[in-house]
């Protein structure tokens, strides 16, 4: 299933001001965790909420910083790799899976020391994983166009479902076996089926590009992409019809549901974190969190109601975890 779908339709729900300076900021800068000797580009996210630690894709040092979050401080630094991208922790088994864009491999990591458990090699720029914990599955997406599906506990590949160029962020659907998928140099967001084993449809836009950031409102039966050309912030309906859209930060790289509040945040290598709520189809800007420049990478985690936000090293500015609580 294939076709345009125009995101300035008449009748959007289009991003509105700022909130008033009087009324209390939504994100409030709670803590810094240094993060040591951290050079470069800071990668993607992904945290362990039963021994409360936070993995750091430091893709500029070919290591990933594992950090204690009570204590907030690093507890290691992981060696060795190849322009780690993606992070994943499988909770079932105590293991941190990364991976690597300079070799193409998956790795993966175990026990409170970080052993090293197995590998695979699946192709050029490996790249974003997401874990489905249900299935006992990890998902990678990597090279010119594919989505790998791991076994761990087996540590194989079980197969791999095809789209038309390389994948950034995807979206596993918890209701279904949908899979939704930025594809960027297609034009397109495109829906998988994992049953299947299969792309089943295709949403293409002409007036926007560089869709890099996702996140997926379950309950809500929505679908958020962020575009970098213009900066631009996109509501789809699971159907593909654009809800809404709004003008957002610039080189967004992430992009997270707050489901409690209604909101979302969206961090841009700008130097800036935008906050959305909900209003109607659609969602307005409700506030606008000055950063540093480059620091585009976050993770907001639910459990711990924090949004943390990796700040590369330049200039006198350390490499560091900035930790936002949400207010109210």
């Amino acid at each position: 299933m294939r076709g345009f779908v125009p995101l300035l339709a008449a009748g959007l729900v289009l991003a509105g001001q700022t909130a008033a300076a009087t009324e209390p900021a939504p994100l409030v800068l709670e803590s810094r965790i240094a993060l040591g000797a951290v050079a470069g580009r800071i990668d993607h996210l992904a945290i362990d909420r039963a021994h409360r630690r936070l993995f750091v894709a430091e893709l500029g040092n070919d290591t990933v910083g594992v950090v204690d979050l009570d204590g907030r401080e690093p507890l290691r630094r992981i060696t060795g790799l190849a322009e780690p991208q993606g992070v994943g922790y499988v909770a079932a088994t105590d293991t941190l899976v990364v991976a690597n864009g300079g070799d193409g491999s998956l790795r993966a990591f175990a026990g409170p020391d970080f052993a090293p458990a197995w590998r695979l090699d699946l192709g050029a720029d490996a790249d974003n994983i997401r874990i489905d914990a249900a299935a006992g599955r990890v998902l990678v997406g990597y090279g010119n166009g594919a989505l790998a599906i791991v076994d761990p506990q087996r540590r194989v590949k079980l197969a791999e479902i095809a789209v038309k160029a390389h994948p950034e962020a995807f979206q596993l659907d918890p209701a279904g076996s949908r899979i939704f998928v930025n594809v960027p140099d297609a034009g397109e967001v495109a829906v998988l089926d994992r049953a299947a084993g299969r792309q089943i449809a295709s949403w293409t836009t002409r007036d926007a590009g560089a869709n890099f950031p996702m996140a997926l409102d379950a309950a809500g039966h929505r679908v958020i992409a962020v575009f970098r050309r213009p900066a631009r912030l996109v509501v789809f309906a699971d159907s593909g019809a654009v809800a809404a859209a709004a003008a957002t930060c610039g080189d967004a790289d992430d992009v997270f549901l707050d489901a409690r509040r209604g909101r979302l945040y969206v961090s841009c290598g700008e130097g800036l974190l935008d906050i959305f709520e909900r209003r109607g189809a659609g969602y307005e800007r409700i506030g606008r969190v000055a950063t540093v420049p480059g620091a585009r990478t976050s993770l907001f985690d639910p459990a711990s109601d924090r949004l943390y936000l990796a700040v590369r090293a330049a200039g006198k500015e350390p490499a560091a975890l900035w930790v936002y609580r949400p207010a109210p």
